[in-house]
């Protein structure tokens, strides 16, 4: 049975909802550099914006002008909880600016308070891909350590600023994602611009280092500012299967749940695994690890793991790599697994195979803070989506849920499904990929006037909340 103040609500994030990109005084971040993209279509990069070019995120669901009105649909739903985050150019527009944006602390006050009028819990991210360009093009993102202080004096102002407000934070989004090169995640997570001749693994260990570093010193911020705050890591988790049993697959699979898994080990741990270590051994990489980084690691480990999951990968041994060393280019179909309309496999099973995983080796509390299925909506003649394909998605993932609280006793704080209202897609730039419980009228054509109504889920959703999941 889930505990009596299990948070159910439901997330998204500041660059995929809330428009108003260069509103009172907003800065540019690296997601408003992000074109449109598609089904199978890679969003692009540009330097800069570029006239002509279409970039969904500065619109997003003008979730800026929508606040109040989205917070009470959700609250109509029952919400324990809501997460979003802070965009970080809307405090700092630059990153390195010596003074924070006034206008922008104002609008978070004013969103919690929203949400704290109906009881619902905010639960934030400092950084969910939406680092300032501006330290992208001056320093190269978190190559530079430098970029460690410009974060932790962001973290410090809204832990002050907001420190009764807000009791759960998140460092950075799926700090992970980075951990497969050739995905181009590093704009995103690390905001770093590759240039010609640079070995992009490492640039990818070492922006991340930079990001451990800066994650455990606002830990420490946190925790001095206030002992009651809860800070936890947010890691993009999705199980590695091997593909066969042949041993081989088996240790291909392992190597991938060492390289895209190490970021958990030292947010919990406050250390590096010896695998990871022995990894930049091996390949000659200088130690950029100092003495100091190790204490502060140390010092800052995480109260809770934050985690997204979707889906699974199976793992194949093809390239004769002795080391198992992952790529991305390992991953294979799961012939046992449906997927959804972008290729994302359906596992409910896997979540539950996750939450052990992760309960295993850290014992640490657990949230799940992103889990939704991206769909095609249709609006039916009598005016309502019946999205029954995301009601048979949820219900099976929460059951898998239920079962590890049950049967391997994980200690989980909550559920926060992706997305409660449809928004921009951060992987395409798309409207039409939709994950909500409310419709928002948008099209990928740039059609639509952003009014909201509501999806045949919602009201599922509604009882699942009244119920506290025993009744799916």
């Amino acid at each position: 049975m889930l505990r009596k103040d299990f948070l159910w609500g439901g997330a998204i994030a500041a660059h995929q909802a809330e428009g108003a990109w260069d509103t009172d005084g907003k800065g540019v971040s690296c997601s408003d550099v992000e074109t449109i993209g598609g089904n199978g279509i890679p969003r692009r990069l540009t330097d800069g914006i570029v006239p002509g070019e279409v970039y969904p995120n500065h619109e997003g669901i003008h979730f800026y002008e929508h606040y109040k009105e989205d917070i009470a649909l959700f609250a109509e739903m029952g919400f324990k909880g809501f997460r979003t985050s802070i965009a970080w150019t809307r405090i700092f527009p630059n990153g390195d600016d010596d003074k924070p944006n006034e206008a922008g602390l104002q609008f978070y006050d004013r969103l919690f308070d929203e949400c704290h009028k109906y009881g619902i819990e905010p639960i934030v991210t400092l950084s969910h891909f939406e680092m300032p360009y501006h330290l992208a093009k001056k320093y190269n993102g978190f190559t530079d350590r430098r970029c460690i202080d410009f974060f932790v004096r962001f973290a410090r102002v809204c832990f002050e600023r907001y420190q009764t407000k807000v009791k759960y934070w998140m460092t950075f989004n799926e700090i992970n994602n980075q951990a497969d090169v050739n995905q181009h995640n590093l704009i995103q997570e690390g905001a770093v611009i590759l240039r010609e001749g640079d070995d992009p693994e490492y640039i990818m260990y070492l922006s991340a280092h930079h990001e451990l570093v800066a994650s455990a010193l606002a830990v420490k911020a946190a925790h001095e500012i206030n002992p009651d705050l809860m800070v936890g890591c947010m890691i993009g988790m999705n199980g590695v299967y091997p593909a066969t049993c042949d041993p081989q697959d088996v240790m291909n699979a392992l190597g991938a749940m060492h390289q895209k898994y190490y970021f958990a080990e030292v947010h919990a741990r406050g250390h590096y695994p010896k695998h990871i270590l022995k990894k930049f051994e091996r390949k000659g990489y200088p130690d950029f690890i100092l003495p100091e980084d190790k204490e502060i690691l140390e010092q800052g480990k995480v109260d809770y793991i934050a985690f997204s999951y979707y889906m699974s990968y199976a793992s194949s041994h093809k390239r004769g790599n002795k080391d198992f060393d992952y790529t991305g280019e390992d991953f294979v179909r799961n012939t046992y697994l449906k997927a959804s309309d972008w290729g994302w496999q359906i596992d409910p099973l896997g979540l539950r195979w996750c939450l052990s995983w992760f309960h295993d080796r850290f014992e640490l509390p657990m949230m799940i803070v992103e889990n939704g299925f991206g769909a095609y909506d249709k609006i039916g003649e009598d005016g309502v989506i019946d999205d029954q394909y995301r009601i048979d998605y949820l219900k099976e993932h929460i059951q898998a849920l239920k079962d590890a609280v049950e049967y391997e006793g994980v200690d989980l704080l909550g559920y926060m499904m992706w997305s409660p209202i449809d928004i921009v897609s951060a992987s395409t730039g798309e409207y039409d990929k939709r994950y909500g419980f409310i419709h928002v009228n948008r099209t990928n054509e740039g059609e639509g006037d952003f009014s909201r109504s509501k999806k045949k889920s919602f009201h599922w959703y509604k009882h699942v909340i009244e119920t506290n999941g025993e009744e799916l």
